[in-house]
């Protein structure tokens, strides 16, 4: 058994460091491209300022005979562009493809100094984590980078989400995890083809009123994913990494796709992926605290003082457990409002 001790120990001889503590940097849209398409790559240098993660696509929707151009895009691109404050991550091919390894031994070593994370996709396991970690180290040795570069696993399959635990606390390098829905459908075989969303068919009705079964009952659709989403939200927790909502697959649908990011928001997500650039706005005003909740917040933690005791405000009694969760969303608005400032500006009104 590995000792506790050598959890934070290099695993390669001149890699650097792992982290002890996952930065949280905002992260609301993981914008996905494709580098091989030569109309999308064009659009990086307009796309990247709207974004907070632009991400290199290598695998689904990338098809077999485009995986190298794709790879190849994205070193050209990585190396061509300053991207500022924004984080450039990609997801590699998975780990069982024949181009996974030649995907990460490509990227660490050609822009491994770009890169701030890689995804890797059908995660099922704590040993999936292992064998990327450790061959990360060794090549980031080779590549001579000083910083290592994070890891974000796929929930896509059913053996994944049973092992979401494991996988959440498998290396320092797990900077967070996304729900696929998609192929996870596949993997539990669900009856829906969509990705992500809900599904008309799985609702509840209310109780029939007399011996009439049908008039007058109504029905609410429900969420497919709550379950999942809430498990995976709680195993990064548990592990200080960072829970996303992951494809909303209906891009015309715009208001199904914001319900679905808040449903995440509010159970505890950061972000979200965007496939098409209308979901970016969605996601920026989704996955940022509003205004007036960010001024209620920081009502309550000025009147609490040292944090302890309960205090009216409003009406309302606020006490230690409240002021906790005026602080999560306190200290978001905050980390926003270094790289946003229409939202600094927003969330400075009526405080003064």
């Amino acid at each position: 058994m590995r000792s506790a001790k050598d959890f934070f120990r290099p695993l390669a001889v001149g890699a650097p460091d792992p982290v002890r503590e996952i930065p949280f940097r905002p992260s609301r849209m993981i914008h996905f491209f494709d580098p091989g398409n030569e109309k999308m790559a064009a659009k990086v240098p307009d796309i990247a300022p709207r974004v907070d993660v632009l991400l290199g696509n290598l695998e689904d929707a990338i098809q077999a005979d485009r995986k190298q151009a794709a790879r190849d895009g994205l070193v050209r691109i990585a190396k061509a562009t300053d991207f500022g404050q924004t984080q450039l991550w990609t997801r590699v091919n998975s780990l069982d493809s024949p181009w996974g390894l030649d995907d990460l031994l490509t990227l660490v070593t050609e822009i491994g100094d770009k890169l701030d994370v890689i995804m890797v996709p059908k995660v099922e396991g704590a040993e999936d984590i292992h064998y990327v970690d450790r061959l990360l180290a060794q090549l980031e040795a080779k590549a001579g980078l000083r910083r290592p570069i994070l890891v974000h696993a796929l929930l896509e399959t059913a053996r994944g989400v049973a092992n979401v635990e494991e996988i959440a606390g498998a290396s320092p390098r797990m900077q967070g995890m996304s729900l696929g829905p998609a192929d996870l459908a596949a993997s539990r075989r669900m009856k829906t083809t969509r990705v992500g969303g809900g599904h008309p068919g799985y609702l509840v009705r209310t109780d029939p009123v007399g011996e009439d079964l049908t008039t007058g009952r109504h029905t609410y659709q429900q969420d497919l994913w709550h379950y999942t989403v809430a498990r995976m939200v709680d195993a990064c927790a548990a592990h200080g990494i960072l829970p996303y909502y992951g494809p909303f697959g209906d891009i015309r649908d715009t208001v199904a796709c914001e319900d679905q990011f808040r449903n995440a928001f509010l159970l505890g997500c950061v972000g979200a992926w965007s496939l098409h650039p209308v979901q970016i706005d969605i996601a920026r005003r989704v996955f940022s605290p509003a205004p007036e909740e960010v001024h209620w917040a920081r009502k309550v933690i000025a009147a609490m003082g040292d944090g302890t005791g309960a205090v009216m405000i409003d009406g309302k009694m606020q006490d230690d457990a409240t002021v906790k969760q005026c602080r999560v969303v306190a200290e978001l608005a905050d980390a926003l409002a270094a790289r946003d400032p229409e939202l600094a500006a927003a969330y400075k009104e009526g405080t003064e």
